[in-house]
C-alpha cells in the first residue's frame, strides 16, 4: 500500500497547489498564453463534473457532491482490497490515479465555497472575514488547463454547425481531471494485461503424465488367459 499512498499524496499536493495559486492570483475568466496559443492557463469554475460538464441547480450540485464522496469511498475500499491481494502493480497505479483525482475535485466541492471569496469581479481571498462565497458541499471546482490545439471553422455545407468556430481541444480541465483520465486511459490500454488472465483452479490443472499413464495398454494387466493360443 506504500506506493499507492505516495502517488495519492503527490497528485493531491500538485493539484491543490495549482488550484490555490490560480484561485488567489486570477480573477474568473483571466488567462495567460503559455505556448503560442495552443496551451493557455484559463481560470474558470464549474458546478459539475470533469471537464466543465454541469449537473443542474443547487440540488444537483448537492447530489453530485454526495455521490462523489460515496464513489470515492468505494474506490478507496477497492484500492485497499487490491493492495491486500498483491494485484498487478501497474493496475494499482491506475486505481491510485483515479482515486487521487476524484479526491482532488471533492476537496473543491466540499471546502472551497467556505474558505474562498468569490472570483467574479476580483481576485479571490483566502478565509475572508465575511465568509466564503458558498456553503459546505456547494463549492465550485477550479479548472485552468486549456489546449485549443486546432482552431478553425466548419465549412458552410457542414450540417448544424456550418461556418461556426471549431476548437480542438475545447474543455478546460485541472490536474485532478488529468489524473483520472490518465488512470482510465492506462486501464483501457493495458486491459489484456489486467483482465486477460484466467485463474486456474486445482480441478482445472492438467494431469501429470507418468510412464505408467503414457500408454493406455499399460493400464490392462496381462494374464496367461489373455494370450492367444
Amino acid at each position: 500500500m506504500r506506493k499507492p499512498l505516495i502517488i495519492i499524496f503527490f497528485v493531491l499536493l500538485i493539484d491543490q497547489l495549482i488550484k490555490i495559486y490560480v484561485k488567489t492570483h486570477f480573477f474568473l475568466g483571466d488567462e495567460v498564453n503559455v505556448a503560442g496559443g495552443w496551451f493557455i492557463i484559463h481560470f474558470t469554475e464549474n458546478n459539475g463534473m470533469a471537464y466543465g460538464m454541469e449537473f443542474g441547480g443547487n440540488f444537483g450540485k448537492l447530489f453530485l457532491s454526495v455521490f462523489r464522496i460515496a464513489a470515492v469511498a468505494g474506490i478507496g475500499w477497492y484500492l485497499w482490497s487490491l493492495s491486500k491481494q498483491k494485484e498487478d502493480k501497474l493496475y494499482l497505479v491506475c486505481i491510485s490515479l483515479i482515486f487521487a483525482g476524484a479526491v482532488g475535485n471533492i476537496l473543491d466541492s466540499v471546502f472551497y465555497g467556505m474558505i474562498f471569496s468569490d472570483s467574479t469581479c476580483e481576485i479571490s481571498r483566502f478565509m475572508p472575514p465575511e465568509g466564503g462565497y458558498s456553503s459546505f458541499l456547494h463549492g465550485k471546482v477550479v479548472d485552468m488547463f486549456y489546449f485549443p490545439v486546432i482552431r478553425g471553422h466548419f465549412p458552410a455545407w457542414f450540417p448544424f454547425w456550418g461556418t461556426e468556430e471549431f476548437i480542438f481541444f475545447r474543455p478546460v480541465f485541472n490536474f485532478a481531471d488529468a489524473s483520472i483520465s490518465g488512470g482510465v486511459g492506462m486501464i483501457v490500454l493495458f486491459q489484456k494485461r489486467f483482465f486477460g488472465k484466467k485463474a486456474v483452479t486445482p480441478l482445472e490443472k492438467p494431469a501429470e503424465v507418468t510412464p505408467e499413464s503414457a500408454s493406455p495398454a499399460s493400464k490392462t494387466p496381462v494374464t496367461p488367459e489373455s494370450h492367444p493360443e
